[in-house]
């Protein structure tokens, strides 16, 4: 039976280090926040999407679910609770054209290729180095919850799906549905024309009210990506070409990039660090000396006239919008 799996949070930081660490490499997640062209342009090459939406109760039936399977296609069942991000993320990779998968995930597909969907999600679900490396990324609770069964009815449940061009098909792949669903003909190698109508739709299917949406891309190592470039300006210069000052001129703007994604990644690890710290026992011991200082309650009082301040600041800022 396979271990229990902690939800994570829908971030690129924590997908890129997951990545990293299950031995893939040359990879990293980059936030999308439009699906205009100029967007997506910037973050080509782009191995795949992973969509992240509320969940609601979904058949396929207004698309084309390949129960049977599709040729070439990576797909697993989702067999294990609260796996849904690793598993999408794993989706992508495993159809992705040219990343090094590493050592973990090139032996799960070569062993998982003659093997059904469900099987294939009950190897995922119960692999050691995917669990422990997702389960890093669980927040520090100071007490332990039971799980209550009539509040787990009633809470909005979100679900991570990826999207992955092989060869000239776009799919979506739903470790909840029985087979991958194929969304469309790629044409000019262009997937991501067929992707985004796709997305735009179920996005729309839901209530104008619902905003919890959050579009994340799979991508070459942004580093690589500008450090190429920067060779190929290079040995422009080398062959004496005659825009010599142009060509610095770029040559400087990669060489901005790249210093810009190094304190990025920086940025990302320390925030990781932060979220995998327990700053538990710290606060539980700093209340403890207050409260022995005398100097607890006054600060609680504070706090709480500060909040009533916000709010009424708030409500008056709402009604002068409305008049």
């Amino acid at each position: 039976m396979a271990q229990s799996w902690c939800t994570i949070e829908s971030d690129p930081g924590v997908f890129t280090e997951l990545i990293q660490r299950i031995g893939v490499k040359g990879v990293q997640v980059e936030e999308v926040y439009h699906l205009s062209d100029e967007t997506l342009d910037s973050l080509k090459p782009i191995h795949g999407l992973i969509f992240l939406f509320k969940w609601v109760k979904d058949d396929a039936s207004d698309r084309k679910l390949l129960k049977d399977g599709a040729p070439g296609v990576f797909f697993a069942k989702q067999m294990v609770q609260n796996a849904c991000a690793t598993q999408a993320i794993v989706s992508v990779l495993m159809n992705a054209e040219g990343v090094e998968l590493g050592k973990e995930l090139s032996r799960i597909k070569d062993f998982a290729c003659a093997l059904d969907p469900t099987m294939i999600g009950q190897i995922i679900g119960q692999d050691t180095v995917l669990r422990e490396v997702h389960n890093s990324f669980s927040r520090p609770e100071p007490f332990m919850i039971e799980p209550d069964e009539k509040s787990s009815e009633t809470e909005d449940a979100f679900h991570f799906i990826g999207y992955v061009p092989v060869g000239n098909k776009l799919y979506e792949l739903d470790g909840l549905q029985p087979g991958p669903i194929e969304i469309g003909e790629v044409k000019d190698g262009n997937w991501l024309r067929v992707a985004k109508p796709a997305i735009e739709k179920r996005i729309q299917k839901y209530s104008q009210k619902e905003i919890r949406f959050n579009l994340l891309a799979i991508v070459k190592d942004r580093q690589e990506v500008y450090q190429e470039e920067v060779k190929k300006l290079q040995a422009s210069l080398s062959a004496g070409s005659e825009e010599e000052g142009k060509i610095k001129a770029e040559i400087a703007e990669f060489e901005q990039k790249i210093e810009q994604e190094k304190q990025k990644h920086q940025k990302w690890k320390e925030e990781n660090v932060r979220r995998k710290h327990n700053f538990i026992p710290f606060v539980f011991h700093l209340l403890k000396e207050l409260a022995a200082k005398g100097k607890l309650d006054s600060i609680v009082d504070a706090a709480q006239k500060q909040a009533e301040e916000r709010m009424d600041a708030a409500s008056k800022k709402a009604k002068q919008s409305k008049a």
